[in-house]
């Protein structure tokens, strides 16, 4: 079972990818059919944004992939046996 810290940590990381989803697809989906001038408007960022913060979290999500597996591989080379 797990602990009561690990319970409450799993919980926050779901209800701030709920927040986050949730936000997100107000900001994609209910945005562009809102007139401009509504103060809803003013809750958001630019519709630029909602493009190149996803795309610039993709990038950094793979190169910290990326760098994990390097780091594993490398110390977990063996040396060459010299014969």
């Amino acid at each position: 079972m797990a602990s009561g810290v690990d319970q409450a940590a799993g919980m926050s990381l779901v209800v701030f990818s709920l927040v986050l989803f949730t936000y997100y697809s107000m900001w994609v989906i209910v945005l562009p059919f809102v007139d401009s001038d509504h103060v809803l408007h003013k809750y958001f960022l630019p519709r630029e944004y909602s493009v190149i913060l996803p795309g610039t979290a993709a990038v950094i999500l793979l190169l910290l992939i990326g760098a994990c597996i390097g780091i594993i591989l490398w110390k977990n080379r063996k040396p060459k046996k010299a014969d």
